[in-house]
């Protein structure tokens, strides 16, 4: 048999194929992409800058009795707090410290869209005890008091990040499309924008809503720049702890738009968002686990948080009452859940072959990373059983892992980055007061879009792929909504529109070697969860 005869045989099985779907289904798995990646899987966890991180990266202190790290050879030149010269020498009020992997629990930061900015202080990056540290007593701040703001961990105690690192490729100049909590991060991660905000009339509870600084300058509709709950979800409506927060919707179109238009499979897949009961009809999200933060670790809201769920602020990707899927072979589709779905789902769909062509995964709450009620150890035992079970499945072959972060928590970072998106509200900091410079029209919106000033802090973005660049570090910029370009440029899903921030944002392209020979070879990289060293497959 002739070899161009072959190739015609294969070629009519291939397109064979593609037309072949579940029956009755018009849903499909991944076919034409720009890229061999087929599956594109976010991990999206909580509130780390960069240099809280990575401030010494590839450099660990290895002191008695902690996990040793030693780097590989040739690591590349990273932009951090060693390259800098600011660790000893530095203009804020306290010096970069190194909190030991004793010190796992501390306070949480100051993350406010306002005070972030204040902290920059223009750019002189010299105010962050003063504007974003918390001296709180009633929590764990190394002696510092608002210094604990400036402490940073290192390949002692986020081992496992460091080891990806150096198998895989890292960002040093990614951040966050703008200033704020999670809650503008969550959003500018599927939208590429927080402006079309709505502030509800009331409070769950019946008593009247106060924007609060939830949203720019006060006002009920706007950019949303705090951390106001979804109010479309029942799961906020029925716990207690959340009656007086205050409610927004979102108007717009999100990246669930764009692939519902295109027929592909995706899904939203958070810890703690199954049910644990219906009282008169709405759901209860009442799941609740503890890790090393201890019994207190999620008193707040318990597994699932809300405000860390961004399909749920809009009408057209909320699943309300939190509906499972109406069977395994639904997930990714439109059915009852609408693309919403617990964590344990996306383990369900893997383990059918049903896994969708984009997932975002949240953690449950004590392992999200958050500071005060989770630890970078419990941050690590779940990206480290997330990543091994996914590279030891067949999709890997064709995936994408993206790890990001929703906002900074406040913590230092020494880089300011472009200031793309001006804003001049009351709320407003960064150069004074109401000002982070003078807003203009954005192409593509209908008009100025205040209260987005950004890009805000530096955050950790890593890529863990077959197809990702070895020991590598991007030092072209990008923010959160790169990972929304990703992905729309990999389907051709086209853009968001109307001042989305995918329309500027800077590629992960270089963060890929599509031409590499050897990506179905040696490429997995499996890790111990409690300790984040290498098992097996060293990829050298």
């Amino acid at each position: 048999m002739n070899l161009k005869f072959i190739r015609v045989l294969v070629s009519a099985a291939t397109a064979l194929s593609m037309v072949i779907t579940a029956p009755g289904s018009l849903w499909s798995q991944p076919k034409d992409t720009a890229t061999p990646i087929k599956h594109v899987v976010v991990i999206f966890q909580e509130n780390v800058s960069f240099d809280h991180y990575f401030g010494t990266y590839p450099m660990a202190a290895n002191l008695a009795n902690e996990i040793p790290f030693q780097p590989k050879e040739g690591t590349p030149r990273v932009n951090n707090l060693l390259t800098s010269g600011l660790i000893g020498q530095n203009p804020n009020s306290t010096q970069p410290f190194r909190l030991s992997p004793s010190e796992q629990v501390t306070c949480d930061q100051d993350h406010n869209y306002a005070d972030e900015q204040a902290a920059f202080h223009g750019g002189l990056m010299d105010l962050f005890p003063e504007k974003a540290g918390v001296g709180n007593a009633n929590c764990y701040n190394a002696g510092k008091g608002k210094g604990l703001v400036m402490g940073y961990y290192d390949g002692n105690s986020v081992t496992a990040l460091w080891n990806y690192a150096q198998h895989y490729a890292m960002s040093d100049e990614s951040y966050s499309t703008s200033f704020g909590p999670s809650t503008p991060g969550a959003v500018n991660l599927i939208s590429g924008n927080t402006f079309g905000a709505t502030l509800l009339a009331n409070r769950p509870n019946g008593s009247p809503a106060s924007a609060g600084g939830n949203i720019s300058s006060g006002n009920t509709t706007g950019s949303v720049i705090g951390d106001p709950r979804p109010g479309l979800d029942d799961c906020v409506v029925t716990n207690p702890k959340l009656q007086t927060t205050n409610m927004i919707t979102m108007t717009g179109t999100n990246v669930g738009d764009l692939l519902n238009a295109k027929n592909l499979t995706w899904g939203w897949f958070q810890g703690g968002f199954a049910p644990t009961s219906v009282v008169n009809g709405q759901a209860v999200c009442g799941a609740h686990h503890s890790g090393v933060a201890g019994d207190d670790a999620t008193t707040t809201v318990g597994d699932y948080i809300p405000h860390h769920q961004p399909f749920e602020y809009y009408s057209q990707t909320t699943n309300q009452h939190h509906l499972p899927p109406s069977s395994p072979s639904k997930i990714g589709q439109t059915d009852q859940a609408n693309h919403q779905y617990d964590l344990a789902d996306f383990w369900t769909a893997l383990d059918e072959g049903q896994l969708p062509a984009v997932s975002y995964l949240k953690a449950a709450a004590y392992q999200d990373g958050h500071a005060a009620y989770s630890t970078p150890e419990d941050e690590q035992i779940f990206l480290v059983n997330t990543i091994n079970r996914l590279q030891e499945s067949k999709e890997w072959r064709e995936m994408a892992i993206v790890i990001a972060y929703d906002d900074s928590d406040g913590w230092y970072d020494h880089q300011m980055g472009p200031i793309v998106n001006q804003s001049n509200v009351s709320d407003d900091q960064l150069l004074g007061p109401a000002n982070c410079g003078t807003p203009k029209l954005i192409p593509g919106a209908s008009g100025i879009q205040n209260g987005r000033c950004g890009y805000g802090p530096r955050q950790p973005l890593l890529v863990i792929s077959p197809f990702a660049k070895r020991n590598y570090v991007d030092h072209r910029v990008t923010d959160q909504s790169s990972i929304l370009r990703f992905i729309e440029d990999n389907w051709n899903l086209g853009r968001i529109g109307n001042g989305s921030a995918d329309a500027i944002a800077g590629t992960l392209d270089g963060m890929f070697d599509f031409d590499r020979d050897d990506h179905n070879g040696n490429s997995k990289l499996i890790l111990d969860p409690d300790t984040g060293r290498v098992i097996s497959g060293d990829l050298d």
